[in-house]
This record gives C-alpha cells, structure tokens and sequence, in this order.
C-alpha cells in the first residue's frame, strides 16, 4: 500500500472526502515527525512505538573497493510493533 492508497482507504473507511483524509493523514505523519523531531517517542496502545535510537560511529568497507570508510554516528527512527498488530500479521 502507497500513500495514495492509504488515503483512499482512511476517506473510505471514515466516510470523509480524499482532501479531508489527505489532511488526516499529513496531520499524522507530521505529529509523529515532530515528536521524533524533538527526541520523544510516540506510543500507539495495540499498534506500536515510535522511537529514536543513536548509531554510533563505526567502520566499514566499501563493497566495490573493500577499502575501510569511516561511518559516521547518526539517528534513526525505529518501529517496534505492538502485541496486537504482531498478532493480526501472524494470524
């Protein structure tokens, strides 16, 4: 499923027109980005958490040289889904 798809799925589902389910659903994106943003993590009960974790700065090596490269540190948003959306994929 896009993004466009999930749109028409919420204007559908709620019975709304696709600009006021678009609006709905940047809305959304857009509270959790900031939350993100500012180094909160978003918890939805029965769906998941959305969290930020720190990488640290490690070595690698460049696949095409074999050569050593510096990675540097960074954060990444992380997803870790809840009991009941495990539940409804695994079912």
């Amino acid at each position: 499923m896009n993004k466009a798809q999930l749109i028409d799925a919420v204007a559908s589902s709620a019975g709304s027109s696709k600009a006021d389910a678009e609006r709905f659903t940047k809305s959304v994106f857009d509270s959790i980005t900031g939350a993100l943003e500012n180094g909160d993590s978003v918890t939805l009960v029965g769906f998941g958490t959305f969290s930020v974790n720190q990488r640290e700065a490690r070595v690698g090596k460049n696949p095409r040289t074999g050569d050593s490269i510096n990675i540097a540190a960074k954060k990444v948003a992380k997803f870790k889904a809840g009991k009941s959306l495990s539940e409804a994929v695994n079912n």
